[in-house]
């Protein structure tokens, strides 16, 4: 059984820094690689970003099983924490994690969320 999470996080990038990166940071934290192939391993899940000036802020909506779930954040606030994500076009974005940590999903989410936990091919162990 998986539940569904989310995660905030607040990031000052670089002012050369794509605003994806950490999303692919996140990603190959999660997956092992910004491009593989479905179903994530560990944690369907999807990273939004508002940018607000030099800020970017993540909204990550995760499903993964309950005991798991601390693994999923250590990963994404280590991939966070690192401060920088080379594209795949070779070009390294970099960014200051100013804050990051859990937080309740809100209502707007849940659809998303409802989506992340039936997703056949993003289940865990799914072929």
């Amino acid at each position: 059984m998986r539940l569904a999470y989310a995660h905030r996080a607040v990031l000052v990038l670089e002012s050369d820094a794509d605003d994806r990166a950490p999303g692919g940071a996140i990603t190959t934290a999660l997956c092992g690689h910004w491009a593989h192939r479905p179903p994530c391993p560990l944690a369907a899940h999807h990273t939004a970003t508002t940018r607000d000036g030099d800020e970017l802020h993540l909204r990550i909506l995760f499903a993964t099983a309950p005991d798991r779930m601390d693994e999923v954040r250590e990963r994404i606030d280590a991939a966070l924490a690192a401060g920088q994500f080379t594209g795949p076009d070779g070009a390294v974005s970099r960014w200051r994690c100013v804050e990051s940590g859990c937080v309740r999903l809100v209502p707007e989410e849940l659809p998303h969320a409802r989506r992340l936990l039936r997703d056949p091919a993003s289940a865990p162990g799914s072929a």
